[in-house]
């Protein structure tokens, strides 16, 4: 049967719950929100004269937890426009509305009891086929399902999205044996093509896969701190990138959790088991005296970590008062901050004899092992022990391919000598011949090698071959991605962009418009691109060579002039920090396909400049696209106003708000299918016999509107908000967007404005306290107001 979700019912509003609803909205899903009638009035709602037969009051828990969701941080709404998707409701009222939806998501509190209390409730009223899933951290899927209509135990799936919602990618997924197979499927299909998921199938064991080997590795680094008399601060020191994990490491992490999470999800596990692994979920006796002071990490205002003024103290779990933050200082450390593979660097601590190889050696150890000790207890195969760690923990590598990355065999051989009872199947793969868990694209099981399950429309840049290089330069490289299609892809320094990058650009469209369909303009880096190379051009500034600046930008604007006008289509695939330079490769293309999470903005502001590769004119051209050759002086107050506040957009949809994308542009929310959704557009764009646009004048404010743009800038200094430097900088901007001393409504041509832009750019650049911004940005990383 073909399936649709058309709409959802959430049901529990709590944190959790509310961010379902909220990733729904961002990806156009309508949900109702229900949760329990409240038993007594708020002292609000006494002084209003309401009772608790009022329709506010009886859907105030859902109602408020909407209401929230515009306030959070991270913001869990793509758009606080997105709100208007997520419908409130009641248990009581509105139960019977669960006939309208096709998937019903409980997400109450974790109690097996009410749980299966609401299921009965739900049995009596779902359609048949509406399927209905329980979000749980680790109870039982198969007792949940107890007592239930065969129907409802064939539509029923454990789901265990990770907090926030919007920004982890893990979803484990767990069937229960009743579980429909073709249920299974589809909810796999639609969580990871719809939502943006990361889909692990996990066995119906306590806390899954991602929590049960996150929990248990995180236990015994507290267990080993303990032992060997290391600080929180020495531990997070040496267990964050360097071992390719974020870099809030280990107790920061917890903080950010929160410890009261946290000891409930040990507990999960704690009370199931028995024997050796009991004792590494029972939390060490300081977590709990932690936890009864309410120190619980971000949202308590202090947990493992206090910060007091601009100093962070750590915790001393002996004492239980703060001191200052210390670092593991030991020869591996600075051996391993040298090495550029991690592989590298994760072997250089393992197997180092120094304080920080013993730490890492004693947590790797047991973590491996536990791993390689559950691996078919929790999962199906070792890839989703992998994918669930990196998906749900951010880790680089997952425990078998971390194993991997220091050698199995030499780390097996020293196990053993230690003590340790290594799994069998790990001896059998080692006595076969086999010393590594991934060979040739597949996973060691079952005693070969099984093809890793890979989605086909996943590409991976740096699995393309030699041969698909077409050529390449320090900035950037052009490939051939298939179906007659190229790739330019950045790998310059923050991907930022320097000369070699735009003779790439320059060079990729004369190769494209010979032979290929279109081109691809992104990559796989953390950040899209973060903008122009800043330090050359403040050098270039304190030398003087401003005849060599002058170049540079004029070749930059004549580079994004290919991209506008190039005979094939261009397509950008912007992800992460789209910023400055970044956004102005992206506006002139022929169409934009964003990441979700694409944060856009130009932000040249902030360094005392304003955009000068086109992205002024790009933006009120957009703006203008959008007005449909409306209020000329509302475009131009809304460019302004966007570009003169560096406003960042904090997602592709509110870029799209921001005048970043148009109607023609579109959204992608599984990153993993950006640069198959960009070929495709690219295809799709050629099939239709693409034209580029025509070079025609540009309307313009002129002299008036320029006096408008200024108005509130002037405003606003008077006010004390702004500095003069800013009212300088808001006064080039206004010129160049007003299209300078010509009357409102004349039509311009592109050059005249490009011109009026880059002059304006220079003589900014030329300017003290502009060069004090750039400065203070290369040095301090945050914007300087002077």
């Amino acid at each position: 049967m073909t399936r649709h979700i058309r709409k959802v019912a959430v049901i529990g509003s709590g944190v959790m719950g509310s961010g379902i609803a909220a990733h729904l909205a961002n990806v156009g899903i309508p949900s109702l929100l229900l949760d329990i009638v409240p038993r007594e009035l708020t002292a609000s709602e006494q002084a209003k004269g309401l009772t608790l037969n009022d329709k506010v009051v009886r859907n105030r828990l859902s109602s408020t937890a909407i209401q929230k969701l515009a306030k959070q941080k991270p913001a869990p709404l793509s758009s606080k426009a997105k709100a208007s998707y997520i419908e409130a409701g009641n248990l009581e009222d509105d139960l019977n509305r669960l006939k309208e939806v096709d998937w019903i998501i409980e997400v109450v509190v974790e109690n097996l009891a009410i749980k299966q209390q609401l299921f009965e409730k739900i049995d009596a009223v779902r359609n048949p086929g509406t399927i209905v899933t329980s979000n749980t951290s680790g109870i039982s899927i198969e007792a949940m399902s107890e007592g239930r209509s065969e129907d409802f135990k064939a539509h029923f799936i454990g789901t265990h999205f990770f907090n926030p919602p919007r920004y982890l990618k893990l979803l484990e997924i767990i069937p229960t044996a009743k579980t429909n197979e073709e249920v299974l499927t589809f909810v796999k299909a639609f969580a990871e093509e719809t939502l943006g998921k990361g889909v692990v199938e996990a066995k119906d064991t306590p806390n899954f896969i991602g929590n049960r080997i996150g929990t248990y590795g995180l236990l015994v680094t507290v267990r080993e701190m303990l032992k060997g008399g290391y600080s929180v601060g020495e531990v997070d020191s040496v267990t964050g990138p360097l071992l390719g994990r974020p870099k809030s490491a280990t107790f920061r992490t917890l903080d950010v959790v929160g410890l009261d999470t946290f000891l409930h999800v040990a507990k999960n596990v704690y009370d199931v088991v028995d024997g050796e692994e009991k004792e590494v979920f029972n939390p060490a006796p300081f977590m709990n005296d932690m936890a009864e002071r309410g120190w619980l990490g971000s949202k308590s205002g202090q947990g493992f970590f206090l910060k007091q003024g601009k100093e962070i103290l750590e915790l001393n779990p002996e004492t239980m008062e703060y001191e200052a933050r210390k670092k593991l200082k030991a020869a591996s450390v600075e051996q391993a901050k040298q090495a550029k593979k991690l592989s590298d660097k994760m072997k250089t601590l393992a197997y180092a004899d120094d304080r920080a190889g013993q730490l890492i050696w004693s947590l790797l150890k047991p973590t491996l092992l536990y791993s390689a000790e559950k691996a078919y207890e929790i999962a199906n195969d070792i890839q989703a022990i992998d994918e669930a760690m990196k998906w749900g923990f951010g880790w680089e590598q997952g425990p078998f391919e971390t194993w991997d990355a220091i050698g199995v065999a030499k780390s097996v051989e020293r196990m053993e000598a230690e003590g340790e009872t290594v799994p069998t199947w790990v001896k059998d793969m080692l006595a076969s011949g086999q010393e590594t868990f991934y060979k040739d694209n597949g996973f060691y099981h079952e005693g070969g090698y099984s093809p890793k399950q890979v989605n086909e429309k996943i590409v991976h840049l740096k699995s393309l071959k030699p041969d698909n290089v077409v050529f390449k330069n320090s900035g950037a490289s052009l490939l051939d991605i298939g179906d007659d299609v190229a790739l330019l892809e950045f790998h310059s320094p923050n991907n930022s962009i320097g000369s070699d990058v735009v003779q790439m650009i320059n060079k990729s469209i004369v190769e494209v418009e010979k032979n290929y369909k279109g081109l691809v303009i992104t990559n796989q880096g953390k950040n899209f691109c973060v903008g122009a190379n800043l330090m050359m051009i403040l050098m270039e500034a304190q030398d003087d060579n401003f005849f060599e600046l002058d170049l540079v930008v004029r070749q930059f604007q004549q580079a994004m002039a290919n991209i506008r006008y190039s005979q094939k289509p261009v397509v950008t695939a912007p992800f992460g920090m789209t910023l400055g330079g970044g956004s102005e490769i992206c506006l002139p293309s022929a169409s934009i396909q964003a990441s979700l999470e694409t944060y856009m903005g130009l932000v040249e502001v902030g360094v005392g400049l304003i955009p000068g590769g086109g992205g002024n004119k790009e933006l009120y051209l957009r703006n203008l696209e959008k007005s449909g050759g409306g209020d000329l002086q509302a475009v131009a107050n809304k460019t302004f106003e966007t570009i003169a506040m560096a406003k960042v957009a904090t997602s592709a949809q509110e870029a799209k708000e921001n005048g970043f994308l148009s109607e023609r542009d579109g959204i992608v929310i599984n990153g993993d299918f950006l640069i198959d959704r960009a070929k495709q557009e690219v295809a799709h764009l050629s099939a239709k016999g693409y034209r580029p646009p025509e070079r025609t004048k540009i309307p313009v404010v002129g002299e008036t509107g320029y006096g408008t743009l200024l108005l509130g800038a002037k405003t606003m200094k008077f006010g004390g908000m702004i500095s003069d430097h800013d009212l300088k900088i808001a006064e080039k901007l206004a010129f160049v967007l007003a299209g300078g001393r010509v009357p409102k409504g004349t039509l311009v041509d592109e050059q005249y404005l490009l011109d009026l832009e880059r002059e304006a750019f220079l003589s900014l650049v030329a300017e003290p306290k502009s060069q004090q911004r750039m400065q203070y940005m290369l040095t301090k990383g945050k914007p300087l107001r002077n």
